[in-house]
């Protein structure tokens, strides 16, 4: 697909925030990215504009039948001037994933790309510098014909908003406490649970909300059939060191390949530590604390990066890990990842894909 991105500035720029605390995903840039589709087109107009709202007509189909997709991606300030974003190329290939699944035509990956890269160098004054903090970015694909049946969508809008971002969580780098559901599922195999679609974020909530409740960030889940695998948390995949084994939940389906994830893989092996992709049976996990083997674990994903988790709450079960504090493991994958998208670490894996 070869089609030229046409640029309209904003005659309005916003009063940009203080970089000192701005949150997660509260405040968004002066433009943002949009890409047509019909089934006579195809996708077409490929166009940056300034961010404002959308004009939906009540019956649009996104809303009542829920298919949409999105995905989650950063860019940084590099020390060098340039603008480093960490496997762009990995978020367009899951977006077509997730396409796939829910029913939504494929998109033109390097044009995808391109269309990042190209409001990103728009809005590059909205890139953040203070320590931690970066311009999170947010494609996302919905529904739009207006009709109310259950099908497929004809026609769908493709966009990208950009959102300059502090730490996920509030407690930052620090350890979180994480609560094991037991009672909601959020997704069995042969569902969407691989897919980045808002339906699994929505099932999610009820559990959240209780776990918040009792005094925990977020929530990890045990597979829907048997109640008692391990499979990820609400925002993050979920990471254990037994011994001198790191363990993650094996993707058969109901989890989402996540590109943190995956970066942690790959660097635990480039270390030469054994790494296993396996099914993670929860009494497993605490029999490993039990016996003393349970050294650390932690959380992986786009928006924390790495997330050390200090306590575990299974049925009222609760459990220390690491001595609530951050293991020597999660330290050094964090440090390296983040090193690595700000650029102050070598980029061995060429990971990195540059803006000028």
């Amino acid at each position: 697909m070869n089609q030229t991105i046409r640029i309209q500035k904003t005659t309005s720029p916003k009063v940009k925030p203080d970089p000192k605390n701005l949150g997660f995903g509260q405040y968004f840039s002066d433009h943002m990215f949009i890409l047509d589709y019909n089934t006579d087109k195809g996708w077409y107009d490929p166009r940056i504009v300034p961010y404002g709202p959308l004009s939906l007509d009540p019956s649009t189909m996104v809303f009542h039948y829920g298919q949409a997709i999105f995905e989650g991606l950063k860019a940084y300030k590099s020390k060098n001037g340039k603008i480093n974003l960490f496997r762009p190329e990995m978020n367009m290939k899951r977006i077509n994933n997730s396409n796939q699944r829910m029913s939504i035509p494929p998109i033109d990956e390097a044009l995808a790309v391109e269309a990042v890269k190209t409001l990103v160098s728009v809005d590059r004054d909205w890139i953040p510098t203070e320590p931690g903090t970066s311009l999170y970015i947010r494609p996302f694909i919905i529904a739009t014909d207006p009709y109310l049946g259950v099908r497929a969508s004809n026609t769908y809008k493709f966009m990208i908003i950009l959102s300059p971002s502090g730490a996920y969580y509030p407690s930052g780098i620090n350890p979180v406490k994480i609560m094991i559901e037991d009672e909601y599922v959020r997704a069995v195999r042969g569902g969407t649970g691989f897919a980045k679609t808002p339906a699994n974020y929505a099932a999610s909530l009820k559990a959240q909300e209780v776990a918040h409740d009792k005094g925990y960030v977020q929530v990890l889940w045990l597979d829907g059939v048997e109640r008692k695998y391990i499979e990820e948390v609400g925002s993050m995949n979920v990471f254990f060191k037994i011994g001198d084994e790191v363990v993650t939940p094996s993707l058969d389906g109901s989890i989402l390949p996540g590109i943190t994830r995956d970066s942690c893989i790959r660097l635990l092996k480039h270390w030469g530590i054994k790494v296993s992709e396996r099914k993670l049976a929860v009494q497993e996990l605490y029999d490993a604390h039990a016996a003393g083997k349970l050294v650390e674990a932690f959380g992986t994903g786009t928006a924390a990066v790495i997330s050390p988790i200090g306590e575990l709450n299974w049925s009222g079960n609760v459990i220390t890990v690491a001595e609530g504090k951050i293991g020597e493991l999660s330290a050094k994958l964090y440090e390296t990842i983040t090193g690595i998208q700000s650029g102050a670490l070598k980029d061995e894996l060429n990971w990195i894909s540059e803006i000028d």
